[in-house]
């Protein structure tokens, strides 16, 4: 068969079949921006649930909650008394919802982590000087484990993805790519507890609520999942990289390099001697700060242990870890600042902690529009309500927990084509989600174990993610012509990869009963 060059400059061999699947995803695009912004959608989400509150009280809507025995019936969300609550609750609502707190906490250490140079440095070292045979592998794992730097991850690693592969005399278009499929894809595999984290355990504990008002996911609920992902997210790219789209990669012919254009896009790989020294002093604060936790919880009736003795969910360790996590940016952080020089007073840090939770003010506006939507749901039954029914529902069919997962698992993936937020998509999915698997026996912690695959593996083909047209910008400095097809051409089979390689590690992980995270169970049994 003949080969052609495409008006990109890609040299193919009569392949270019993607029309289909760029159709698909024109459809997604209009259908998504359709959709008003998140803030809206759920103060909007809340008035829809009071107009349907109305409706189905007054058809006598119940359901018999099999946790309590209890009959429930749907709330008039309109009638005086819910009104006065609504009104007396919205400023209770927003500050007592679980993920502001937690979130918050988090982010003024990472801030100062982040501020000071340090994140930034560690993931430079660790592609710095990466041998040409395991560069796609170091990338992939560095871009997995980079989400600690929550958004500006992207802004570190693609073009630091790009300069490791042509360092080592490859394209360095596919590096970006590797770079923004490990990081985007990969976002909830880390190797430590990051913001994420505490915004879906705070969602997740919200939605469990509607069933036990006792039940609290912790921000470590998956961490053992969460680490061991890391690995196999970053393997999944690297044999997908390596088998099939380096020699697509070799079918794209770069641009001549244009000596007025930075190639490095203001970002160097090799780590200077003051950073390498911070980051020496940093592993010592690390080292440290982990032998205090230590031998803090090292006795019996430690404050960090529960009544009991141990460490469950109720022991100070697990009910404080986000503030520990914290604590923990938050002294290294400094501990990196002044050894390299970017902390030079004490002023500084406050200003970095200020400065560092910028970024999130969207988020902690959104919070307030879901917090109201999210107890207004509770309020009027309908999420009990619905849960109840839809375990009804499953049950009757007998399909088996498998194919209850198996379901949940594409319906997020699916979901997450139009609503790229994850913590947004999963303000709308944990209410009906998490208590209905509580009712077939699914702990909170595996919902939210299977909902993080489904939601990260296909972000990367999503038009309507922000940092899709990031990605795009930063190969077009190697190829100015690539679009959009060419960029599918390689995110398609790298999220596929993912999504079966994480799917397999999630099923096989749930059926040996293995903890998800520290007390984390893989059932719930009511009781």
């Amino acid at each position: 068969m003949s080969s052609t060059t495409s008006a990109t400059g890609e040299k193919h061999s009569g392949s270019s079949d993607l029309n289909w699947l760029m159709r698909l995803l024109v459809v997604i695009e209009k259908v998504g921006n359709k959709l008003p912004h998140p803030f809206w959608l759920f103060l909007s989400l809340a008035v829809i649930v009071m107009i349907l509150s109305a409706i189905f009280s007054a058809t006598g809507l119940s359901a018999v909650n099999p946790a309590t025995d209890k009959t429930v019936a749907v709330t008039n969300l309109f009638s005086t008394e819910s009104l006065r609550e609504i009104v007396a609750g919205a400023t209770n609502n927003f500050v007592t919802f679980p993920p502001l707190g937690l979130v918050i906490i988090v982010l003024l250490g990472v801030a100062v982590a982040e501020q000071s140079g340090l994140i930034a440095a560690m993931l430079r070292g660790t592609i710095a000087g990466a041998s040409p045979k395991w560069i796609t592998f170091i990338v992939a794992l560095a871009g997995t484990a980079s989400s600690i730097a929550s958004d500006a991850s992207y802004m570190i690693m693609i073009p630091l993805g790009g300069l490791a592969f042509k360092a080592v005399g490859r394209n360095p278009l596919l590096g970006c790519v590797v770079a923004y499929a490990a990081t985007s894809g990969g976002y909830s595999a880390a190797p430590m507890v990051n913001s994420l984290d505490t915004i879906l355990g705070g969602l997740s504990t919200s939605a469990a609520h509607i069933i036990d008002d006792s039940y609290t996911v912790s921000p470590v609920a998956n961490f053992y999942f969460n680490f061991v992902s890391m690995f196999v997210v970053a393997a999944a790219i690297t044999l997908m990289t390596e088998l099939l789209l380096t020699k697509r990669a070799d079918q794209i012919e770069l641009d001549p390099e244009d000596e007025n254009d930075p190639e490095n896009f203001d970002v160097t790989m090799d780590l200077e001697p003051k950073e390498k020294r911070g980051m020496v002093f940093a592993v010592l604060a690390i080292v440290v700060c982990a032998a205090i936790l230590f031998f803090l919880a090292l006795p019996a009736d430690s404050f960090l242990r529960d009544e009991a003795g141990g460490f469950g969910p109720e022991s100070g360790l697990m009910a404080g870890i986000a503030g520990i996590i914290g604590v923990g940016f938050f002294l290294v952080g400094i501990v990196y600042g002044c050894a390299t020089g970017t902390i030079k007073t004490t002023a500084d840090i406050p200003e970095m902690m200020a400065k560092g939770l910028l970024p999130f003010v969207p988020v902690i506006v959104l919070f307030f529009a879901a917090s109201q939507f999210l107890a207004l749901f509770t309020m009027s039954n309908l999420g009990e309500i619905l849960a109840i029914k839809g375990a009804e529902f499953f049950g009757a069919l007998n399909t088996g927990t498998f194919v209850i997962l198996l379901g949940g698992w594409l319906l997020t993936a699916l979901g997450a084509m139009f609503l790229t937020s994850g913590s947004g998509l999963w303000t709308l999915m944990a209410p009906v989600l998490v208590p209905m698997f509580m009712l077939l026996s699914i702990s909170p912690e595996t919902t939210q174990a299977l909902y993080r695959i489904g939601d990260s593996t296909t972000n990367i083909i999503s038009p309507m993610s922000p940092y899709f047209v990031l990605v795009l910008g930063f190969i077009q400095r190697y190829r100015k012509d690539a679009g959009i097809g060419t960029l599918l051409s390689f995110t398609i089979p790298l999220s596929f990869a993912m999504f079966v390689f994480w799917g397999l590690l999630f099923f096989i992980w749930w059926a040996t009963g293995i903890p998800w995270g520290p007390g984390s169970a893989t059932g719930y049994h009511m009781g």
